[in-house]
């Protein structure tokens, strides 16, 4: 008898997985897989100090872990401990990058923390370190482009759960099969609830990656070992397909590695929709004759995205503003601070800032309109149109569709190290970033743990 083998789609999106080059690699996606990697590592560094962060840290201290994987700011624990922590540092501030599906928005960078623990567990080199990588970014954004879930009820966290399992797999030099075990394992066990970013927020908003982060690295070290995951997982019944995204296809034999080059970068510490309405706000407040403290009333125009989940609409009001993570998520509540302050920084998110009374009756006189023209032009542009009107019917106005960080106006080297050093120069001295900047900008020809020893001599207490 002739046996006809079926293989599974998990199976052939481990294949990839397993098949992926550093060599696949154009220069201008390895450049900006590189600029990804200094952004986040500035952006975790420059989270150390906040409260949830510390907390984390204790309570990993408490628990230990085999020193396997390297902690951000000192110390070492097993790696999904150190994936959980170091994600959760670059997660926290919401200052990561971004990629903008019609009907999804993810931060593929997210994954950085699994797959550097994963990665430095092994004594991998830096070439396999920017492989894992961009193999996270290519896994994640491809499913938000056809499976997006949002819509449904669920997280963004729940397509990144194979994304985060793919990555860490392969940094962890797993063959096919246990890679696509991991894969099934990670994307079975953590299909996420959306009213994560419902409503008031909590600090689940910035651990729910985190979360899935440690999950997908344990679920690599779990097939590594021989434990295997539902081998139908996408297409089976009762599988993701059937009880999550509904149908879609991907031939991951016709992927490349290239999808970071489709991901932005945040130039504000906010919430990705509203970086050219922010853009607005500064452009408004430096024209002459502005007079902050004579605003009557704010009007903007966005995209229906941007209105949905920071301005008010399906997913809650957004004028009651008491937390960081309220905060970051109320267009209302960034469009007054800027308007006030200029900027949009971790600075801003200071518990006396937030509930301070200019910015919160600031917020109340703002209107927020969704406009059927610019949901048209998302995600391509990210159009803004703001009117502030003062007391004595003075108005002003600013339009904008882009903004330092997306698509048309990129970050390059020098602007990635500009918002590395203004966030990691209170934990590393000037040497200590010189000397990440060098490791990252040579990755290619340098190990994981060199990278991961300079990480480790960060300090949390601001004592370098």
């Amino acid at each position: 008898m002739n046996w006809v083998v079926h293989v599974t789609e998990v199976q052939q999106l481990a294949e990839f997985v397993h098949s992926a080059r550093f060599e696949d690699l154009s220069p201008e996606a390895l450049e900006q897989l590189k600029i990804r990697l200094l952004d986040t590592l500035g952006v975790a560094i420059g989270a150390l100090d906040a409260d949830p962060i510390v907390a984390i840290r204790e309570l990993l201290d408490d628990l230990g872990g085999s020193p396997d994987a390297t902690l951000i700011g000192g110390g070492k624990t097993s790696p999904e401990r150190a994936a959980f922590f170091n994600s959760a540092a670059s997660r926290y501030l919401d200052f990561m990058d971004s990629y903008l599906a019609k009907g999804e928005t993810n931060h593929p960078s997210d994954n950085i923390g699994a797959v550097l623990a994963s990665a430095e567990s092994v004594g991998a080199s830096g070439k396999e370190l920017l492989t894992a990588i961009a193999v996270a970014y290519q896994v994640h954004t491809r499913l938000s482009d056809v499976a997006p879930v949002r819509a449904k009820g669920f997280d963004h966290t729940t397509q990144g759960a194979f994304a985060a399992a793919a990555s860490a797999a392969k940094a962890l030099r797993l063959p096919a099969d246990q890679i696509a075990n991991a894969i099934a394992i990670a994307g079975t066990a953590n299909v996420a609830l959306r009213v994560t970013r419902t409503g008031n927020l909590s600090h689940w908003k910035g651990l729910a990656y985190p979360h899935v982060s440690k999950e997908g690295t344990f679920a690599a070290l779990l097939a590594s070992r021989g434990i295997t995951g539902p081998e139908q997982v996408f297409e089976g019944n009762k599988g993701f397909k059937d009880s999550v995204s509904g149908p879609f296809e991907i031939d991951w034999s016709a992927e490349n590695l290239e999808s970071v080059l489709g991901t932005i970068i945040k130039k504000h510490n906010a919430e990705i929709h509203s970086q050219s309405a922010l853009d607005a706000a500064q452009d408004i407040r430096a024209q002459d004759g502005f007079n902050v403290r004579a605003i009557e009333k704010i009007r903007l125009h966005t995209f229906d995205v941007a209105y949905s989940i920071i301005g008010g609409g399906e997913e809650g009001d957004k004028r009651l503003v008491r937390t960081k993570e309220e905060a970051d998520h109320s267009l209302p509540w960034m469009l007054a601070v800027v308007l006030l302050d200029g900027v949009l920084t971790p600075a801003q998110y200071e518990p006396e800032r937030i509930v301070a009374s200019d910015v919160q009756s600031l917020m109340t006189r703002i209107e927020i309109i969704p406009k059927q023209e610019f949901s048209d032009r998302f995600p391509a542009q990210m159009p803004a149109d703001l009117r502030v009107e003062l007391v004595d019917g003075t108005a002003f106005s600013s339009s904008q569709d882009s903004y330092l960080g997306f698509h048309d106006n990129p970050f390059d080297w020098s602007s990635a190290r500009a918002k590395f050093d203004s966030l990691a120069s209170p934990f590393a001295s000037e040497s200590l970033r010189n000397e990440i900047d060098e490791i990252v900008h040579d990755l290619e020809n340098r190990t994981v743990g060199e990278l991961t020893d300079a990480l480790g001599r960060v300090s949390r207490n601001q004592e370098h």
